[in-house]
């Protein structure tokens, strides 16, 4: 059953993205969560193929979001109706099985990109490339970048996705951008990249272990790529409705009353319902065997929450924010999230790289 269209109607920013990317053969577009990265590029995209200036487009994704994302958007908006669309993903033959439909656009895994340009080889003919998670790139080692800067050149145009450009600091620009301009603004080599903008920051037994930005480096990067980059953040551009509190009252009996009590204590509330699938446990997150503890709500100042949540295997904490929002009546998003514990492993106790390069070489 097909999904209801819902109407485009881009925010100011939006609009200005789309544009931006119509306009650059080459853009960067680093939007926070929550402000529509996909549906920008796909406006764009169609914009093009309608123009006849694209053929074929293929869109490197995280796996689920190649899956999942990129397909949900195309089935959603009402203007990207008529656009044809594979996902490359699973077994060679069923990635094969994609490819062999020719569709307008591939949707692709990037664990698979070194797979699909060594089977496409010379016929590996995208006009146009998008890189959703443009920092998935930053390592100008790593078999995906190396696959993909082979047939760079014969690329007409290519767009990175990110929200967070330099995770681990400004060295992690240089390939990223080194994969969109092959160099241009940047430098082609790591070397000079480093010589240009950083010094080294420890060292020992004739090996650089970290660096550090020279004075004002941060400003000369930005302002070398700035021509081709877009950043925005989420606080900037979203706009929330004004809160309407609508009460409306009902009635519970004891059971129902303990229930809610539990729920609007600890935002949690097992539901056990049995069917034909037999006995299922949801929370108010709705997935299936997964179990939320709301640790912390203590810097709640809305429109802003931070909440420490401790949950199972599985749980996907953007949905739990939407579904927060929904039972609000608000709507909310992910504004960004951090990782504290998984198992006995904690946060607080990590090393970071710098510091387990320094053990290492003490060793």
């Amino acid at each position: 059953m097909e999904m209801n269209k819902v109407k485009y109607s881009p925010h100011d920013y939006q609009s200005f993205a789309t544009e931006f990317i119509l306009s650059h053969p080459v853009a960067a577009i680093l939007l926070q969560m929550g402000l529509g990265k996909s549906v920008i590029t796909l406006t764009a995209m169609r914009e093009l193929f309608r123009r006849g200036e694209i053929r074929k487009a293929l869109v490197i994704a995280p796996l689920r979001v190649a899956r999942d994302t990129w397909p949900e958007e195309l089935r959603k908006w009402d203007h990207l109706k008529g656009l044809t669309y594979s996902v490359a993903i699973g077994s060679p033959d069923e990635r094969r099985k994609a490819l062999a439909v020719s569709p307008q656009i591939t949707l692709i895994n990037r664990e698979n990109v070194p797979w699909l340009v060594k089977e496409l080889g010379s016929r590996f003919d995208y006009d146009m490339v998008v890189i959703d998670e443009l920092s998935s790139f930053k390592n100008w080692q790593a078999q995906r970048f190396r696959a993909l800067m082979k047939v760079r050149p014969s690329v007409k145009r290519i767009v990175g996705l990110t929200g967070t450009p330099s995770p681990n600091g400004y060295m992690d620009l240089f390939a990223e951008y080194r994969i969109l301009d092959m160099g241009e603004r940047l430098g082609r080599f790591i070397g000079g990249y480093r010589e240009q903008y950083f010094v080294p920051d420890r060292w020992g037994y004739g090996q650089v272990f970290s660096w550090k930005l020279r004075p004002g480096a941060d400003e000369a990067i930005w302002r070398r790529i700035s021509d081709i980059t877009v950043s925005m953040k989420s606080v900037d551009h979203l706009k929330m409705p004004e809160c309407v509190m609508n009460k409306v009252s009902v009635h519970m009996d004891e059971k129902e009353k303990a229930q809610y009590e539990t729920l609007k204590e600890e935002l949690f509330l097992r539901v056990i319902s049995s069917g034909a699938g037999g006995v299922v446990e949801k929370s108010v997150s709705g997935t299936a065997s997964s179990r939320i503890h709301v640790a912390d709500t203590s810097n709640l100042g809305l429109p802003h929450a931070s909440i420490r949540i401790a949950c199972s295997k599985g749980t996907y904490i953007r949905a739990f924010a939407r579904d927060l929002g929904e039972a609000l009546g608000t709507g909310a998003h992910l504004n960004s999230l951090v990782r504290t514990r998984t198992g006995d492993f904690r946060l607080a106790d990590a090393l970071t790289l710098d510091q387990a390069l320094a053990l290492l070489a003490e060793a």
